[in-house]
Parts: structure tokens; C-alpha cells; sequence
């Protein structure tokens, strides 16, 4: 057990909700755990990324393939994040988890949502757009903004296959750096289980399992909507790819535990960038869809932003037309970018959709607040779950997977079971 992280992250977790639980004070003090140990990750994220998507496509001999693999990815991004918010508004019209609340708006403190709706302001198309451009070559990497590393680093790569030989050394040295720096990852996830149970403990003890209670149906309805998202729709894409979906996430399964403990997706990006690069995708495809997607595929973002939209107007009973919802769907398209990855940030990306579209007021966010922190849990892991598969698929797509290889990872006692049999 000392050597299985599997393992030591559900400990942790199991113990952070005992600990939640039975000392409540305690609890909610093992919040410096989890922040530390996940600002820990995001100070390797940025050289993970750039190291593998330089060293990536520095291997490719032309341009062409990488031009091909950003507008499948995108096309990809696109389709599988608009249906997760229509799939989160047809959930929302059918089981109307806001019904009966009859709360008033006016009634309500929008005050204790009034950072959330400034940060949601900064958060326009157009400053996202601007904050992609770093204020220097290396301000991506200095303050971990994955949207500038992912920048920087294609225009590192490109420039290096233009001039080919020699930026050979210096190749030669980004493949070194990044050896080592996956090195550093494998002994920061040795803290992995303490960061998994400082964050459950936080959850439990400060929000309680009586806040969950409270909104338990949309909770429920949250839950089970990615979960069937996960299932039947990226279910039907591995498939239709040649793979299982459920083997994929067993075997990313340490990942996804750490995710549910930290309620963040972040410190389970160098760890899932490796394990596809072992399980045959190419490090060139996997270190560009990755990071990508993990801004503009949020699914888990998508289904909660169009289905808690729709609560807070039917909790305060206000009137949502056909028209208002298809302008909320165009609406957290555009917002929902860049919202993936970070703690939280799908509560803002709501914000800045809901400022967007008077219709459904912006106070009802506060009847989220209690409960958001659970949400954000599987917000983060169906994010995941969308770009796990969406680098397979589109490794295949691009003729940069080896099945074989992927079958053998997926399916570890299939070839050892097939070689007694013909002994």
C-alpha cells in the first residue's frame, strides 16, 4: 500500500470525510493542505506543458500535420462542449430541480456574489482573448497561465522545425529538461494523499453534509447528468474510436481520485499527459490537445452552467422562454472558455453568463454558494474525463496512436492470457 497511490489518495479522502465529519473546526483548518499542495502542482505545470509540446512537435519533419491537428481539435472542442450544454439544458427542463422554491429575488444578498461578478466582468471575450498574449516570452511560464505556455511553446516548436538541424542541441536539452521535470512530478504526487484529504476535510467541515442536503436535488441531478454524459456520450465516441471509456478511466484512476479530492482538475495534468504518452499517444498530439482542451472543451463547466442557470429561474420562479435559452447556450459557449481547470472558476463563468443575460437574476447565485464547492468536484472530473478522451480519439484521428499499445494498457491481463493459451 505504501507504493500504490491509488490507494494512499482514497485513504485520504476517507479520512478527510471522517475528520469533516465528527470535528467540523478541525476539518475546515486542513484547508492550507490542499491549497499547498496544489499550488505545489500548478508551479510544474507550465514547464510540463511546454517542454512536451516543444518536444513534441520539434520532432515532427513539417509544418502540415500540426495545422491539421489544431483545427480537428477545435472542431472536436466544439461539438462535444455544445452538447454538454444542451444535454445540461434538456436535464433542466425535465426534472426542474429549482420547482416549488418559490424563493424572491429580492430576498436574496447579492452582495456576498459581488467578487464573483467583477471577476466575471474581466472575464469578456475580449480580455481573454488579449490575456492569451503573455506581457513577455517568458510570462506564461512565470505565472502559470496555460493559454500563454500553450502559445509560446507551439511558437518555440514551430520555429525550431524551421530552422531543423541545428536546434538540434536544443532539443536535445528540452528532451533532458523534461525528464527531470517529470521526475519533480513524481515526488510532488507523493503528497498527493495529503492534498486530497486537506481538501475533503475543508469541504466537509466548513460547507457540512447539512448543505447538501439542502439543494440535494440539483446536486443529485448535477451528478447524475455527467455521469451519464461520461457514460453514453463520451462512452459512444471511445467506442465508435476503438476503446472502452470505462477501462480508459480506470486506468487514470489514481487521477481522477486526486481530482475528487482537491476539486481541481489542475494537479492531475502532468500525471494524465504522461500516462497517455505510455498508454501510445504521441507526445506531439497529447501535449497540445491537453492543455488545449483543458480551456476550450470544459464539459463538466458546460452541463452546470446551463443547468444551474435554469434552476436559479425556476427557483425564483422566473419565466425562461425558448429564445432566452438559446441565448444562454450562445452565451456560455463564449464564456465557459478558459474556465476549465482552475477551483471555482465555473461559478465566475456563470456569473459572467448570467450578467450577459438579465432575464435570470444574478443574485440567485447565492443559492448556490453553500454547495458549490461539491459541484465543483464533478465539474473537474467530467473535464477531465471530456479531454482523456478527446486526446485519444484525436491521437487516432491523426495517425499518432499505437492501438496495440493502447490495448495492452487498458487491458493488462488480455495479452498475458492470450500467450498462455498458445503455450
Amino acid at each position: 500500500m505504501h507504493k500504490n497511490l491509488y490507494a494512499q489518495v482514497l485513504i485520504g479522502i476517507l479520512l478527510g470525510i471522517l475528520i469533516g465529519a465528527l470535528w467540523p473546526e478541525t476539518g475546515a483548518a486542513m484547508k492550507p493542505l490542499a491549497d499547498g499542495f496544489i499550488k505545489l502542482v500548478k508551479m510544474i505545470i507550465a514547464p510540463v506543458i511546454f517542454l512536451s509540446i516543444v518536444t513534441g512537435i520539434s520532432h515532427l519533419q513539417a509544418l502540415g500535420p500540426l495545422g491539421r491537428l489544431a483545427w480537428k481539435s477545435l472542431a472536436y472542442f466544439i461539438a462535444v462542449s455544445t452538447l454538454a450544454l444542451v444535454i445540461g439544458l434538456i436535464v433542466a427542463n425535465v426534472v426542474k430541480p429549482g420547482a416549488g422554491m418559490n424563493i424572491d429575488p429580492a430576498t436574496l444578498n447579492a452582495g456576498l456574489i459581488s467578487g464573483y461578478v467583477n471577476q466575471a466582468h474581466e472575464q469578456s471575450i475580449t480580455g481573454f482573448l488579449l490575456n492569451i498574449i503573455p506581457g513577455s516570452f517568458l510570462g506564461g511560464l512565470v505565472n502559470g497561465e496555460i493559454l500563454q505556455v500553450l502559445l509560446v511553446a507551439v511558437l518555440t516548436a514551430v520555429a525550431m522545425v524551421l530552422v531543423g538541424e541545428p536546434a538540434a542541441p536544443l532539443l536535445k536539452f528540452f528532451n533532458a529538461a523534461l525528464a527531470v521535470v517529470f521526475k519533480v512530478v513524481g515526488l510532488l504526487m507523493r503528497l498527493a494523499p495529503l492534498g486530497a484529504f486537506g481538501g475533503m476535510a475543508f469541504a466537509i467541515g466548513r460547507y457540512g453534509v447539512a448543505s447538501l442536503m439542502q439543494l440535494g436535488v440539483l446536486i443529485a441531478t448535477f451528478y447524475l447528468t455527467s455521469l451519464l454524459f461520461i457514460v453514453v456520450v463520451l462512452g459512444v465516441i471511445a467506442r465508435l474510436n476503438g476503446f472502452s471509456v470505462l477501462r480508459l478511466l480506470g486506468y487514470l484512476k489514481s487521477e481522477l481520485l486526486l481530482i475528487l479530492g482537491t476539486s481541481s482538475s489542475e494537479p492531475a495534468l502532468p500525471g494524465l499527459l504522461e500516462k497517455l504518452e505510455r498508454a501510445g499517444c504521441q507526445r506531439a498530439v497529447v501535449g497540445v490537445v491537453v492543455p488545449t482542451g483543458y480551456s476550450f472543451n470544459p464539459d463538466g463547466t458546460n452541463i452546470y452552467m446551463t443547468l444551474a442557470a435554469l434552476f436559479i429561474a425556476q427557483a425564483t420562479n422566473t419565466p425562461v422562454s425558448l429564445g432566452d435559452q438559446l441565448t444562454l447556450l450562445l452565451v456560455a459557449m463564449l464564456s465557459s472558455k478558459g474556465a476549465a481547470g482552475v477551483t471555482g472558476a465555473g461559478f465566475i463563468s456563470l456569473a459572467a453568463t448570467l450578467s450577459i443575460l438579465p432575464t435570470v437574476p444574478v443574485a440567485g447565485m447565492t443559492l448556490l454558494l453553500g454547495v458549490d464547492r461539491f459541484m465543483s468536484e464533478c465539474r473537474a472530473l467530467t473535464n477531465f474525463c471530456g479531454n482523456a478522451v478527446a486526446a485519444v480519439v484525436i491521437s487516432g484521428w491523426e495517425g499518432a496512436l499505437d492501438r496495440r499499445q493502447l490495448q495492452r494498457t487498458l487491458h493488462p491481463g488480455a495479452e498475458s492470457t492470450l500467450e498462455k493459451e498458445l503455450r
